[in-house]
């Protein structure tokens, strides 16, 4: 897992997620996102939009009192399938084993020229509500802090769960810990993905690899495959049939429950 230090942004990789405390970061992508081999050359790194949210969070580091973060746009060499592949799999432990997660919602407003009732209106419609990938990144951290773009603070998970919950459809004891997601049947956790949308189909199940507690080769190009291959490696290892209560229409990139 590679690493970056929030002094220097230089990349360091650990073996263990048992030697180093870290942050990381949930958010969307967005035009000139700063990737692994940017940080070579650090001066233009620093002259893409994507700087921005690397500057708050290293600055967010420093006041958690930590040295490391982890960022999906430069802490993975995607030119690496193998490596691209591990990470993918390897996600949702990565998020569960951050000291914190910080959510950076990057739309941007004038947060001194709206009232209160404005601010969490755009809260709840930020686009990291709808993604694939933010759902295990959500559910999957110990703690979690939402930001604004202008990374002043909405407030932590537990405090806004209830509002939170209203937005996701996702159970308030679930958002809180209290229930296991282990707990949860594997169709109500399809539900919460249902209304969510990935770049790429594939990503539509590896971004539902942690949350179902499978691993499987990473294969872009393979399409709705993917999520046949996730359903047939979850019934491996599992007696939940609420899995069939589920299915996706290739033709439409959408998720239905059968009629």
């Amino acid at each position: 897992m590679w690493l970056l230090n929030v002094l220097t942004y230089k990349l360091k990789f650990f073996n263990s997620l048992s030697d180093v405390q870290y942050t990381i970061l949930s958010h969307t992508w967005g035009e000139e996102e700063v990737l692994y081999r940017d940080l070579e050359h650090l001066e233009t790194a620093q002259t893409k939009l994507g700087w921005t949210k690397i500057r708050y969070i290293c600055q967010q580091t420093i006041e958690d009192g930590l040295l490391w973060t982890w960022i999906d746009t430069c802490c993975i060499d995607k030119h690496s399938s193998t490596e691209l592949s591990e990470a993918i799999n390897s996600m949702f432990s990565w998020y569960q084993s951050a000291a914190v997660c910080h959510a950076y919602f990057a739309e941007t407003w004038d947060s001194l020229c709206v009232d209160d009732a404005v601010k969490w209106r755009r809260f709840e419609e930020s686009r990291w509500w709808t993604r694939g990938w933010t759902l295990q990144e959500l559910l999957a951290p110990q703690k979690v802090c939402f930001w604004d773009c202008h990374w002043a603070p909405y407030g932590q998970l537990q405090d806004l769960a209830a509002r939170v919950s209203r937005i996701t459809s996702i159970e308030l004891d679930v958002l809180l810990k209290i229930k296991a997601l282990d707990d949860v049947c594997v169709a109500r956790k399809f539900s919460w993905a249902s209304s969510r949308e990935t770049t790429r189909v594939e990503d539509e199940a590896y971004a539902l690899l942690g949350i179902l507690g499978v691993s499987l080769p990473i294969i872009y190009g393979e399409g709705s495959k993917a999520f046949r291959r996730l359903q047939e490696e979850f019934i491996k290892s599992s007696t939940d049939l609420s899995i069939f209560a589920w299915s996706r229409q290739v033709s439409t990139s959408r998720w239905r429950t059968p009629e």
